[in-house]
């Protein structure tokens, strides 16, 4: 993968419908995306060497996704809104330019929103991944 331009990364969020559309859901200026997985250690006393074996496909997998920036619509302000206060957990697609897109379940688990005085509002979120995830590549 070549380098890409960081602006490029999206976040959309899904309307609920059928089919679901997927929305931008502000001017983002900073975005992290973190895909972990928990290992199980699987090592006994007979372990070639004494090395840590793991039992491959065990474990949990989860994504974690923040972003920072401004809202380019009241109606995004208030889905965003709508999502956190109900505790709501929604459809959500991250585009990561040059490789693809990645796309399920999220909560909302921290919403921030701060602004100077002299300047815009600006609004900080944190999403976590609620349920299965799907990748698919770029060009498919």
């Amino acid at each position: 993968m070549s380098a890409q331009r960081g602006k490029d990364l999206l976040l959309k969020l899904g309307d609920n419908g059928a089919p679901e559309i997927f929305a931008t859901i502000g001017g983002l200026r900073t975005r992290t995306l973190s895909l972990n997985a928990q290992s199980v250690d699987i090592t006994h006393s007979t372990s070639a060497g004494g090395w840590r074996e793991l039992l491959a496909g065990a474990g949990v997998r989860q994504a974690s996704i923040a972003g920072a920036g401004v809202f380019l619509s009241a109606g995004a302000g208030d889905d965003i809104r709508s999502a956190f206060f109900n505790s709501e957990i929604r459809n959500w697609q991250v585009i990561i330019p040059g490789l693809g897109e990645i796309a399920g379940p999220f909560q909302i688990s921290n919403l921030d929103y701060a602004g100077d005085h002299d300047g815009e509002a600006t609004m900080s979120l944190a999403l976590e991944s609620a349920g299965a995830l799907t990748f698919t590549p770029e060009g498919v």
